[in-house]
């Protein structure tokens, strides 16, 4: 009953689409989010939302539903799924961070049902379409993967997807916490080193570049110690306020949910009463 505890208070749109992005960090709920009634109609309806941090965080949670193989078609063939992404994509006020991530997910659900040879052709023709829309200023997403010394349990996976929300640039990023790894698409033209000064600010936390040599084998980089500067997302300025960021309970709720499923699916049904109140009135 504590769990739920949280959410008696009416939760606001933002709070809910986050919970849904925790809950779908950890690959365990990947499945059940896709497979309940309320939760992807619901998403499909946040990227639609006037609140820009609300449609980021929406599609990070269906970025990390799409990672899931057994998800895809499901997803790809949910209504106004495909049109909504393209909205997002094609939306004059969107940020660019957004849409290159808006791209990312639809290149991916669009891929699922394709052949190999079919879906090359097809990323490439997406993706000229999205650089058009996106302009000359954003150039090439590019990925990088960090090692990240104490990144070992969901609260500090949470600091860290903090630390990194913050960034201009960033794009989505990817937890393996089996081997303390983030994998992090950002613009190509923000320097990796912000991403390591961000997570060094967490102060628990400290990260080193995961590159391979020549021979293919992976080697850890450690990245410079002098901070680099880290322009701050500005224009995202709801996202994570200092004094409303969630309640220590909550963070308790999302990391109890995390490893155990029927707990999500309880928290499910409370985001999915929530959107249907919201949406369908």
């Amino acid at each position: 009953a504590r769990m739920n505890s949280t959410m008696s208070e009416e939760p606001d749109a933002l709070s809910v689409v986050n919970q849904l992005r925790d809950l779908a960090a950890d690959p365990l709920n990947r499945r059940a989010i896709v497979q309940d009634q309320g939760c992807l109609p619901g998403l499909i309806l946040f990227l639609d939302h006037p609140n820009p941090p609300v449609v980021h965080s929406a599609l990070l949670a269906l970025r990390y539903l799409a990672e899931c193989r057994a998800n895809r078609e499901k997803m790809k063939s949910e209504l106004g799924m495909m049109l909504s992404l393209q909205n997002v994509m094609q939306k004059t006020t969107t940020p660019g961070e957004t849409k290159l991530l808006a791209s990312e997910v639809y290149d991916i659900l669009q891929s699922s049902s394709l052949s190999d040879m079919d879906n090359m052709n097809e990323m490439n023709y997406r993706r000229r379409k999205a650089q058009f829309f996106l302009g000359s200023t954003n150039k090439r997403a590019k990925t990088v993967v960090l090692h990240i010394d104490g990144l070992d349990d969901s609260s500090r996976r949470n600091l860290c997807e903090e630390a990194l929300l913050k960034i201009k640039g960033v794009i989505s990023f990817t937890f393996q916490m089996a081997v303390q790894r983030c994998v992090v698409r950002i613009r190509s033209d923000l320097k990796a080193e912000a991403l390591a000064t961000a997570i060094a600010s967490t102060k628990v936390m400290k990260a080193q570049q995961v590159v391979k040599s020549e021979s293919g084998e992976e080697m850890l980089v450690p990245f410079q110690d002098t901070p680099v500067e880290v322009e701050q997302n500005t224009d995202l300025p709801e996202y994570l306020p200092e004094d409303e960021s969630p309640s220590k309970e909550q963070d308790k709720a999302v990391s109890r949910v995390g490893s155990h499923p029927e707990g999500a699916a309880s928290w499910l049904s409370t985001a999915a009463n929530f959107l249907s109140r919201s949406f369908y009135w």
